[in-house]
């Protein structure tokens, strides 16, 4: 893999940008090799959201109620479309660890690149990755008879869904950036499912008691969840406070924020790592 030549004497602000797209487009080439070498670790991280929503429809949703009414499964499908935007976190994760332990990471830095260049790249490969394992799921969910209520609606679910996936990813390259032990790798995969339950994505928050019902109305999951649930014209379940009645704000604002803090975190750790 060689990066970008940047040309000499160009220093304007769109000729740095074309640096870093190219740069950027280059690793995460590089990136998405691997699968083509690997593809068992892809088709793991595509099918494994979709054990998990059989298992729930097919063992748990007989025993499940939608507060207000409606079928499980329909509630269950776009929790489980939010749900398998944050699985995953611990891979891009492991593989920021395992680049940073064999010297790539080093390798790349001393490359003419630009410094957002590695950490954009990971993120752009691991985005590509997750639309596979969307894909999947979402055709999962036809197959166990799950319908959207409308394309246009059901392409502006997915943009949120990517969005979401978008702000988890730059965690997962910041927790990477910031470690170099594959244990913490565990300790985040751990702590990954506490999060992911302690949201609506398997039953409404309005079930719960009061105070845990908050916490998991705030859950950054949670508004994707509830926007995603009407946008495909699912129950959403009753009751509810602020969060509830604004998750399409919270379901933009919450990865948004995410993305610029992370972000911003990921290209400075990078850039700040010793040679």
């Amino acid at each position: 893999m060689t990066a970008a030549t940047h040309p000499a004497g160009e220093t304007t602000v769109g000729a740095r940008l074309r640096w870093a797209v190219t740069d950027a487009l280059t690793v995460a080439g590089r990136d998405a090799a691997h699968w083509r070498r690997q593809p068992a670790a892809l088709l793991v991280n595509a099918l494994f959201p979709v054990l998990l929503l059989l298992m729930f429809v097919y063992l748990l949703g007989g025993s499940m109620a939608v507060p207000g009414g409606g079928d499980y499964r329909d509630f269950l499908v776009p929790g489980m479309l939010a749900l398998a935007m944050v699985f995953g976190v611990e891979a891009t994760m492991t593989a920021v660890v395992t680049d940073t332990a064999r010297g790539i990471t080093d390798r790349f830095r001393s490359l003419p690149m630009a410094p957002s260049a590695v950490v954009a790249g990971r993120c752009l490969a691991d985005l590509a990755s997750s639309v596979v394992g969307l894909v999947v799921l979402l055709a999962a969910g036809l197959a166990i008879g799950w319908r959207p209520a409308g394309i246009g609606s059901a392409l502006a679910a997915v943009g949120l869904l990517l969005l979401l996936r978008l702000a988890f990813l730059w965690i997962g390259i910041h927790l990477g950036l910031l470690t170099r032990d594959p244990a913490a790798v565990t300790a985040v995969q751990i702590l990954v499912w506490p999060f992911a339950f302690l949201s609506n994505a398997f039953v409404a928050a309005s079930s719960m008691p009061g105070w845990l019902a908050t916490v998991a109305e705030w859950n950054p999951l949670a508004g994707t969840v509830t926007a995603v649930r009407d946008l495909f014209g699912a129950p959403v379940g009753t009751g509810g406070g602020w969060a509830t009645e604004h998750a399409t704000l919270l379901a933009v604002g919450w990865p948004v924020v995410l993305t610029v803090v992370f972000a911003t975190l990921s290209v400075r750790r990078f850039q700040a790592l010793s040679s």
